[in-house]
């Protein structure tokens, strides 16, 4: 399979080099090069390449080329490029893994090296497209070790662990297949679990584990008021005061997390149970029990109209 690749460097020797090597693979296929931030993130949006090789600490500073390049796909992607930074600071790789880039090589990039990682992903896309093809009985057998138990073919528990070095968020949750609220009178970009029986047993809270050093920290889904994005982190603030940095991304909660969790700003996720005003004029949500405003954007205007909905829609009486 045929795999294209844009090269963003501000040195054109180093970009011939990376090219040099690259060009050796017959499955790669190179659409253009970039020196700037600016004419790299066009290129991508463009191009929507499968690979991008990125340096991250230019020699000419202006070019603004760095891993913040990452955080503004999120913005247009739905699924990204596979990053591969290429630099010659090897201090920048542990920053680089944080934001799960596919590999990180100390210029110049080497054949072999390169040959590793796209054999890493190949293998990684063929499991994961012989998994998805697969029944839910065999789905049951195979992955068994992965905290998955399904009766009856049907997923009960689903442990779900997101890793990234030094720090891991631990999600439980019924894995049932999420559906969106979608009534007219309650728009809530919202994911709701069902049941398949009327009689079951009480869905466990969800519990985010926060693990640094071999430091863990457990914090129940309904004590968090509001999540923060921060660069690469995210501050999570809970009810009592506290603030808790977790080493993922604003984008990555917004997909793990669901009722009563919604995104209003590129910076901020608010649980809907701690809202107490909303000011759609001055474009902000207020937090229950402190002077906290949170700002919403134009392009979440209609999660903040759902979450109007969704609070007028229950035991509500105006006045």
């Amino acid at each position: 399979m045929k795999h294209t690749f844009i090269i963003l460097d501000d040195n054109s020797e180093s970009i011939l080099k990376t090219l040099a090597v690259a060009a050796s693979f017959q499955n790669l296929h190179f659409i253009a090069s970039a020196k700037s931030y600016k004419d790299g993130l066009n290129l991508i949006l463009e191009h929507q390449p499968t690979f991008v090789f990125l340096e991250i600490d230019p020699e000419n500073k202006e070019s603004n080329l760095s891993l913040l390049l990452i955080n503004e796909l999120y913005r247009f992607l739905k699924v990204l490029p596979q990053i591969i930074v290429t630099s010659n600071n090897k201090e920048l790789a542990f920053e680089a893994i944080q934001y799960q880039v596919l590999d990180f090589f100390i210029k110049p990039l080497e054949e072999n090296n390169l040959r590793k990682t796209l054999l890493k992903f190949e293998k990684a896309n063929q499991t994961s497209t012989f998994t998805n093809n697969l029944q839910p009985s065999y789905i049951a057998q195979d992955r068994a070790d992965e905290g998955i138990t399904i009766v009856n073919e049907i997923p009960v528990i689903h442990q779900e662990v997101i890793e990234e070095n030094d720090s891991v968020i631990s999600i439980e949750k019924n894995s049932q297949e999420n559906e969106e609220n979608t009534t007219e009178d309650s728009r809530l970009p919202i994911k709701k679990n069902h049941n398949s029986k009327e009689t079951s047993k009480e869905e466990k809270p969800l519990i985010i584990c926060v693990k640094s050093y071999g430091d863990y920290r457990f914090i129940e889904a309904k004590d968090i008021c509001y999540l923060q994005a921060d660069n690469n982190s995210t501050d999570i603030h809970l009810f009592n005061g506290e603030m808790v940095t977790a080493f993922k991304t604003l984008k990555h909660f917004e997909n793990v997390l669901v009722s009563p969790f919604v995104r209003i700003h590129n910076s901020y996720i608010v649980n809907i149970e701690y809202v107490s005003r909303i000011h759609t004029g001055n474009s902000v949500c207020y937090i229950k029990n402190t002077t906290t405003k949170l700002p919403f954007s134009k392009s979440y205007k209609e999660n903040v109209d759902a979450i109007i909905n969704s609070i007028t829609n229950g035991n509500y009486l105006e006045i």
